[in-house]
């Protein structure tokens, strides 16, 4: 038996995949490189946090994502306020069935936007962990499954700290990616302006793909093909971070596992049943970046994210990737 999934099944998945990408592009403008990742992200089944500045399209591109796969939508906003049970849920006692009844939380949907996340207290921040980990809510002893698909899409201003609470690394480890938008190219822009739209409310996008489509591209994306000397490299570039003199600490298991999922996500965006070094280099900085800090840390956190990177850069260029 073949190692390799069908053509058929490939060509089925990058369908989906297309449709998916055309009808985020109808509100995205200009940002093919960030609506490819979070693709990767969706399929690869992690969780995505994007820190930019505000109103470069954050909110917009988690609720075209959401429409487009006609899932649950739910945002929350972050704030020094916010209670665990105002994410979660919280159980209330149900005086006509006698006993303690669980009322969801907002986290109980499909694509969660999690905006501005580290303006929320440590004790509220660590709501996320499980769920994030497992798609699942545990309250008085009882175990609760949220959406399927499931994708928290979380963002933070990199600049603005007044009042906030930093990710710790438990955290930030959760998420798949972190990624960065940027201001849109002028012509992109003029674009936007000329659009009667006001609000991600107002978008009206059809959904092009079902949470079955969904479901069974994460499980095809499992089934791509990583040869033994790919995974081999994804050890060494994960192995070296661990004794870099630079970082604090080197990358997690966990982050290493990342890095290989979100290859095979990106192999079977690009329409192939197996994963090449170039997957893994081109998503090397997305995947690990933020899982990383150095040991002489800076106070401006633009400027740690690019020591970061220029460091992941130098050790990818001094590790010779498999032929």
């Amino acid at each position: 038996m073949s190692d390799f999934v069908s053509g058929p099944v490939i060509a089925a998945a990058q369908q989906v995949l297309d449709r998916l990408r055309a009808n985020i592009r109808l509100t995205i403008k200009g940002k093919e490189d960030v609506i490819e990742q979070v693709l990767i992200c969706l399929v690869a089944g992690g969780h995505v946090l994007i820190e930019d500045l505000p109103g470069v399209g954050k909110t917009t591109l988690a609720y075209s994502l959401a429409r487009s796969m006609d899932c649950v939508f739910a945002r929350i906003q972050f704030t020094s306020d916010l209670l665990p049970s105002d994410v979660t849920g919280v159980a209330i006692y149900d005086e006509q069935e006698k006993r303690f009844v669980f009322k969801k939380g907002p986290i109980f949907a499909n694509v969660v936007l999690a905006d501005e996340i580290n303006r929320a207290t440590p004790k509220t921040q660590s709501a996320l962990l499980e769920v994030m980990d497992r798609a699942r809510v545990t309250m008085d002893g009882e175990s609760h499954a949220v959406g399927s698909p499931f994708l928290v899409f979380a963002t933070q201003n990199p600049v603005d700290y007044e009042g906030t609470f930093p990710l710790p690394g438990s955290q930030m480890d959760r998420f798949l990616m972190r990624l960065h938008m940027g201001y849109p190219e002028a012509a992109d822009e003029l674009n936007i302006l000329r659009s009667p739209r006001t609000n991600y409310d107002a978008i009206a996008l059809n959904a092009v793909a079902t949470r079955e489509d969904i479901l069974h591209l994460q499980q095809v994306s499992q089934q791509v093909f990583i040869e033994e000397s790919v995974l081999d490299y994804v050890l060494k570039v994960v192995a070296a971070t661990r004794t870099e003199a630079e970082f604090k600490a080197g990358v997690s298991v966990r982050g290493g596992l990342a890095l290989k999922h979100a290859a095979q996500a990106r192999a079977l965006l690009l329409g192939r049943n197996f994963v090449l070094p170039e997957d893994v280099q081109a998503l090397i900085v997305p995947v690990l970046a933020h899982r990383l800090s150095l040991v002489r840390q800076s106070s401006d956190a633009l400027e740690e994210r690019r020591a970061v990177t220029a460091t992941l850069r130098r050790i990818v260029a001094s590790l010779p990737a498999p032929v």
